[in-house]
């Protein structure tokens, strides 16, 4: 992945001041150069210091010298925000999941291109540290299963967000799309699902759990259970079975360990990398919008057996 940073900084819109923004990005940008924050929209939240906007569209109105933007709300209305930004000439980052559908990404990558502006769909555990080394090594092996295990307390990691129990939220496919991005990013075929078991809390609509079937066209067995009701220890954890050994990834991505023995054991860059990376796309004039992950998350929703659970109280 390209890490190369324009010498002029990008003049950067956070729209949606949120947890996501303050635990990850204003960190990130700070600590990447090539950016400075010149603008916040949010109905909430504000930074000392910067120009402040209730709305995106007053924000593209009022402060007409930003370059881009980064559309940390959720993804139920990102689709018109990132319309607004790329009408208006900013290049345009979208948090995970890209949008709340499949369908509404390939006119939005239509418009950046017609406009010759940068659209980057984020992925950001794709940037974690075991990633790219663990696709190196799969690269070269036979691969006999892949079992993924993304358990984690929805009170711990979203804590008051009504937004992901709505129909475009997701549920546990939040964080569950992070695994299946590493997933479709580290395997050297194309993966897809063959069946898959929702649970539905009674009182919500989103999922609080799966269990997911998929293999690849060699046949492979890979199995993923997601789950937003762990407590104690959290795990997102992919195991994957080779002919040379079994490779697992933990704690999202940051550590790899073959047969026991660890090969990387990685600190948090995920968002660092991900905006050294939306940098060398604006200056290369290029777009990086991969709906794969999203896709196998409609599969679930389209082949998924229903079921109904207790109610979940947050």
């Amino acid at each position: 992945m390209d890490t190369t940073a324009e010498k002029t900084p990008v003049r950067l819109a956070i729209v949606g001041l949120g947890k996501i923004a303050r635990d990850q990005h204003l960190p990130a940008i700070a600590a990447v150069p090539g950016f400075t924050v010149a603008a916040v929209a949010s109905r909430n939240a504000a930074l000392d210091g910067v120009p402040h906007f209730p709305t995106i569209e007053e924000m593209l109105e009022g402060a007409p010298d930003v370059d881009a933007v980064a559309l940390c709300t959720p993804p139920q209305v990102r689709r018109a925000q990132a319309a607004a930004a790329l009408a208006a000439g900013k290049h345009v980052l979208l948090e995970k999941p890209p949008g709340a559908t499949v369908g509404e990404l390939a006119p939005l990558a239509a418009a950046a291109a017609a406009g010759g502006r940068t659209l980057f769909a984020t992925w950001h555990s794709r940037f974690a540290a075991a990633v790219e080394p663990a696709r190196a090594f799969l690269a070269e092996r036979a691969i006999r299963s892949v079992t993924i295990t993304w358990k984690e307390d929805v009170r711990v990691w979203h804590p008051g967000q009504g937004w992901i129990w709505e129909p475009g939220g997701l549920g546990v496919f939040d964080p569950g799309i992070n695994a299946l991005s590493i997933l479709t990013r580290i395997l050297p075929r194309p993966v897809f699902l063959t069946a898959a078991d929702l649970s539905f809390p009674a009182n919500r609509q989103a999922p609080i759990a799966a269990d997911l079937d998929f293999t690849d066209e060699a046949g492979t067995s890979i199995r993923a259970e997601f789950d937003f009701r762990q407590t104690g220890p959290q795990s997102w954890d992919i195991r994957v079975e080779t002919d040379g050994g079994m490779l697992t990834l933990s704690h999202g991505g940051a550590k790899l360990d073959h047969d026991g023995r660890t090969l990387v054991d990685g600190t948090d860059a995920e968002y660092t990398g991900i905006y050294r990376h939306f940098a060398g796309l604006i200056a290369r004039g290029a777009s990086d919008v991969d709906v794969l992950p999203l896709s196998l998350v409609a599969d679930a929703f389209l082949l998924g057996r229903r079921r109904t659970v207790e109610p979940f109280e947050d």
